[in-house]
């Protein structure tokens, strides 16, 4: 568990700050404004986050400050909860809505039984292969990046993921809302388009918000503009430690 408190910006031991991160922005961007709101302070100070969020995707992401950046390791092992929605009856490449739909079909025939059975299929652990729009690195380059020159990989090693929950909150067709509580490295893009294919109609995801890693909630965050405002106000900023 941890603890929350408060700790001066002018620390050498660094903090845990927990960020929303915003719609269509990278957790670089959110690093970098950090980055630089302490650079333009006075206090040049290193600093990484764990758990990449895509672009497409808001919600909670921990950033780690000075000497906390080397703890990064143990966060990103942390199971992590997401709630959001699923399109039905159409797909898209990147499996969200950074590219454009395709392959539209119709969803009036699925029932509230049929959707429910196959989230049921999806819980406990399983072998996940990486989307081609992903940040995992194939010969020094970055998936995504081979993907939008409209390259694919087709041998993407696959990781094993736990998904502990999987709710269906809400059904109205062609969307549905969820619920996932899943372990590290877990593509809830993935999950999506898998989802779509097994109801027989594809889908894909139409919106992220992490909601919590590990026992960090996004009830205790701050905004970009919150966090630096009080960064450059010399302001001390709220902060969590691990125990």
């Amino acid at each position: 568990m941890h603890e929350h408190g408060s700790e001066q910006l002018n620390s050498d031991n660094g903090a845990f700050l927990l960020v929303d991160k915003p719609l269509d922005w990278t957790s670089f961007d959110v690093v970098a404004k950090v980055r630089n709101a302490y650079c333009k302070s006075g206090m040049k100070r290193k600093v990484g986050h764990c758990g990449t969020l895509d672009p497409r995707a808001t919600g909670l992401l921990i950033l780690a400050t000075g000497r906390k950046t080397r703890e990064i390791s143990g966060l990103e092992a942390l199971d992590k909860v997401y709630e959001g929605t699923i399109r039905l009856g159409a797909q898209t490449e990147s499996h969200d809505t950074e590219t454009p739909e395709y392959g539209h079909c119709d969803t009036e025939h699925l029932d509230f039984r049929a959707i429910h059975a196959a989230a049921a299929t999806f819980t406990g652990p399983s072998l996940q292969q990486p989307p081609m729009h992903s940040a995992v690195r194939h010969n020094g380059k970055r998936l995504y990046e081979l993907a939008r020159k409209g390259q694919v990989v087709s041998e993407r090693k696959a990781r094993e993921i736990v998904i502990h929950r999987f709710e269906i909150t809400a059904v109205d067709l062609p969307y549905v809302s969820f619920v996932l509580d899943v372990s590290k490295g877990a593509y809830i893009r993935v999950i999506a388009h898998e989802f779509g294919r097994i109801l027989g109609v594809g889908g894909y995801l139409a919106s992220l918000r992490r909601t919590s890693i590990g026992s960090y909630t996004l009830s205790g965050s701050l905004s970009v503009e919150e966090t630096v405002a009080a960064i450059l106000s010399g302001c001390a900023l709220p902060s969590v430690q691990r125990s």
